[in-house]
């Protein structure tokens, strides 16, 4: 924050795991703040959390393991697809997890183009499917009414993986049965869905979450700007429409050196947070989310 962004920042710690009592402990803390990065809150809790949060109090709230993995996966889905030569609103997209990165992530890439019917989202019980009577809402959103069970069957003639679940349940074998010039963003941390060497003579663009392999999906690519952009402009809120304008604006940073292994800027390139802030005011003027000054 302080080095990417010019923002005063400090962090503490909530010794607690009812969302009741998380949610009022950090309003009763918030007059301190100009705003509040929650980190490291799963799901489903996050949702409410953070939902209740940006309604309840007036300064910018973001769950940044949901909205700056979504924002630079986003990001990096319009320039993968671009090297791909393909049309977001054309592509099969199979989401491999579940939580709060994942829900966030492809509620997204809807905003981009994706159309729900083209996506097929799995946990670690197999294809959410309308038939399955153990969803929660955030779930149900996503829920596929194919007739397929299995990550396996799911990937046939996709275009698109994005995993953000465990090491190694991603084969070469299900990556050769995807549509010709896949998309794989294999973000499960330490160690991938699938190595990236085992797929790089069939993949048009790999991604990861780690720093030694090219195209790193890293939050420190978005919440400095995001925030810098919010207080810029005086918002009271972070809309998904901001968040949107940030995964543009990071998408542009990598302009004519866009390549298989470029989609994504790099953490340290001085112009990412510059162009987020001034994409995310100017969102956030847009929508009306700003104090009168």
């Amino acid at each position: 924050f302080k080095i990417f962004a010019g923002i005063d920042v400090f962090d503490i710690e909530v010794n607690e795991k009812d969302p009741e009592k998380f949610i009022q402990t950090v309003k009763a803390i918030s007059p301190t703040f100009g705003g509040i990065n929650l980190e490291d809150i799963k799901a489903p809790e996050c949702f409410e959390i953070e939902t209740r949060l940006k309604n309840e109090l007036d300064i910018p709230v973001m769950h940044d393991d949901q909205h700056g993995t979504a924002i630079i996966s986003g990001a990096g889905l319009i320039n993968a697809l671009e090297i791909a030569g393909k049309k977001i609103e054309d592509v099969k997209i199979v989401v491999n997890g579940a939580g709060a990165a994942s829900i966030s992530c492809t509620r997204l890439y809807v905003m981009l183009g994706a159309r729900k019917e083209n996506i097929v989202m799995c946990d670690s019980k197999g294809v959410i499917s309308t038939s399955r009577p153990d969803l929660n809402a955030a779930k149900r959103e996503f829920a596929t009414d194919r007739p397929i069970k299995t990550l396996q069957e799911a990937v046939v003639g996709a275009d698109v993986f994005l995993g953000l679940s465990v090491a190694n349940v991603l084969t070469k074998e299900m990556v050769r049965s995807m549509n010709a010039d896949p998309i794989v963003f294999a973000m499960a941390n330490p160690d991938p869905e699938i190595r990236p060497e085992l797929i790089a003579d069939i993949a048009a663009v790999i991604a990861t979450g780690r720093s030694d392999f090219a195209n790193q999906i890293n939050n420190v690519l978005a919440f400095p700007g995001v925030f810098r952009g919010a207080f810029d402009a005086g918002a009271t809120k972070i809309t998904q429409g901001m968040n949107l304008s940030a995964a543009h604006a990071i998408a542009s940073v990598v302009g004519d050196d866009l390549a298989a292994d470029h989609i994504i800027p790099s953490v340290f390139d001085p112009r990412v947070a510059d162009r987020v802030a001034a994409a995310v005011s100017a969102a956030a003027r847009s929508e009306g989310v700003v104090r009168n000054r």
